[in-house]
């Protein structure tokens, strides 16, 4: 089916599946039918199982969720069909007839096969946290875990020079750590807040795992064991190979390097390929790449305490050297090059100092060489914090404070703190749900950015926070809601696309990938969410074919499309972070 056809479907829905207890909401858009407007009402469905017999039967109901379904961004109206009530695992299909529900009705639409099942969750989490160990970089990845997709190591970025602009003699050893995206850049500032979702989410389930004593569970195997094929290395081990590079990248006086960058932007070429004609060099030091280091290192004192403590004291002194690296330096400002790489550049530093306050609130609770008058000071400079530091809907690279209100949120000893943060947050989703009953998708943005996918995502893990200690916002269930978001992700949206690659038979093909396109592989690497929809469209100057000109519209499978098709750690971060929590959870 190409793009044209999909586009053409008159449903939409989950292309993936739907979770046995969970919402099952599809979507009609009667236009794309072959009936006169004035017999849509006679319209109606079955979902069909591997039977061929009919498991339900329902009408359409116009509109979607608390909204007459009338999409400004899409210019459907929409109609509204819903299966909730079916509950056994198995494969199903959508069909769309005509008539009274008689033997003479006229059959107009049979969907493409989805399932019912609770498995394709922990599919799409063990095929998301693989993706990460596609992006490692300076290794060899082996076709016993990486298939056809295996290469051999290159960037090993170990003797790398320093940017002119730092006049700084000598070379660094900055080995290993993820690709950022779809080039073969490595930040920290990116990285920051992908690994810190990342660690949420172990934080999260281990600690759902203890309340469920649910040892040797899939969830348990999945975020502490690894070993298979389809997944190589467990979530903890995944982020610990980025940990390790982060630790390379903190400078002796705590300050943390901002990137490694080739000088000049790469081709679609392999990493190989790439290290034979561009040199690598690193960039920084930055306030907000130091920031991001100290909070991703106190959440891995934590995640990794039960299980290394040797390792977790690291990453906890490591942190306390770089926030005090940041207290001396409070406004150095992010390296101002994008020759060959992003730029992440963020001038406010507010965000980055609350969420990293309010970590080594949490950690050294306790720690008896750090003294009480020292935390005593913290709590003052938090709660001023708090009065600046506005909550948002969902994380994202350039504004982090929402770490600082869940990591409050999640502690029990200052039960003032935590109040006041997990009703901010509550707040927050709150607002996340009568945002997308107001939506015709059941989407919660208001306009779709670069990356559009990933915040998506990531409102759907705030419910998913939330939901660790209530289960409903103003009487509505913030899985249900989270769930709904995912919906459109994998399928149900007017592009017809599950936007991560090898999910669906409607994935990706092409996208913005450099491993990807270079590898000589027909299907590109499983497991990347792309960007999604971007009404924004900056890459209108390389002539990417997008299907029209309303913004809901804004995505094309097309290599050259980086505004829409590029791939990138920090929105796979939270996709995989809610797929956890959903295993977690069932």
């Amino acid at each position: 089916m190409d793009a044209q056809e999909q586009l053409n479907m008159p449903i939409r829905y989950n292309h993936i599946g739907y979770l046995p207890n969970g919402p099952k909401v599809f979507f009609l858009n009667p236009r794309c039918l072959d009936v006169e407007e004035s017999q849509w009402p006679m319209l109606y469905y079955r979902i069909v199982g591997a039977s061929g017999f009919a498991d339900y039967k329902g009408c359409f109901e116009k509109g979607s969720f608390k909204n007459d379904g009338v999409c400004g961004y899409t210019g459907e109206s929409l109609w509204s069909g819903t299966f909730s009530n079916v509950h056994e695992t198995g494969s199903y299909r959508i069909l769309i007839f005509l008539g009274r529900n008689s033997g003479n009705d006229r059959l107009l639409f049979e969907s493409p096969a989805f399932e019912i099942s609770d498995d394709w969750v922990l599919r799409q989490l063990k095929a998301n946290i693989k993706s990460f160990y596609f992006q490692r970089s300076g290794v060899e990845l082996t076709r016993e875990f990486a298939g056809p997709w295996a290469r051999p190591a290159a960037h090993f970025d170990d003797c790398i020079k320093f940017h002119a602009s730092m006049n700084r003699e000598g070379v660094w050893n900055a080995h290993g750590g993820w690709y950022d995206a779809g080039d073969y850049g490595k930040y920290i500032v990116n990285g920051g807040v992908s690994v810190g979702t990342l660690l949420l989410a172990c934080e999260l389930c281990d600690e759902r795992l203890r309340q469920k004593k649910a040892k040797g569970s899939l969830a348990e195997d999945v975020i502490n064991e690894g070993g298979t094929f389809n997944l190589p290395f467990s979530l903890k081990d995944e982020i610990r190979f980025e940990l390790d590079f982060f630790l390379k990248m903190q400078d002796e006086d705590g300050g943390v390097f901002f990137k490694v960058t080739p000088e000049r932007w790469d081709g679609f070429v392999t990493p190989t390929v790439s290290d034979s004609t561009r040199k690598r060099l690193i960039l920084g030091k930055s306030t907000t790449s130091t920031l991001n280091f100290a909070g991703c290192m106190a959440a891995a004192s934590r995640v990794y305490r039960g299980s290394d403590r040797a390792f977790s004291n690291r990453c906890l002194g490591a942190s306390i050297r770089a926030y005090q690296w940041a207290c001396r330096n409070p406004e150095a400002d992010w390296p101002h090059n994008t020759e060959g790489s992003g730029g992440y550049g963020d001038s406010c530093y507010t965000d980055e100092f609350f969420w990293v306050r309010s970590m080594l609130y949490r950690e050294l609770q306790g720690v008896k060489s750090f003294p009480k008058k020292s935390m005593d000071s913290l709590r003052s400079i938090l709660l001023k914090d708090m009065d600046k530091n506005k909550i948002k809907l969902g994380l994202d690279w350039r504004d982090t404070q929402n770490f600082g209100w869940i990591a409050l949120a999640l502690q029990d000893f200052d039960v003032e703190l935590r109040d006041r943060a997990r009703k901010t947050l509550e707040g927050a989703a709150a607002e996340i749900i009568r945002l997308q009953q107001a939506d015709p998708y059941g989407l919660s943005i208001r306009s779709f950015i670069w990356g559009s996918n990933g915040e998506i995502s990531n409102h759907a893990l705030t419910l998913m926070v939330v939901n660790t200690w209530r289960k409903t916002v103003e009487g509505q269930s913030l899985i249900k809601w989270s769930q709904e978001q995912l919906n459109f992700v994998y399928g149900r949206n007017p592009l017809n696309v599950s936007f991560v690659t090898g999910s669906a038979w409607s994935s990706p093909k092409r996208p913005h990938h450099r491993l990807s396109h270079s590898d000589k592989v027909v299907d590109p690497i499983p497991g990347l969410l792309v960007g999604g929809i971007n009404a924004d469209r900056q890459d209108l100057h390389r002539f990417p074919t997008y299907p029209n000109e309303l913004p809901g519209y804004s995505y094309t499978d097309e290599q050259c499309s980086f505004a829409s098709n590029e791939t990138a750690i920090n929105w796979n971060a939270p996709l995989t972070a809610v797929l956890a929590l959903l295993v977690a959870y069932n």
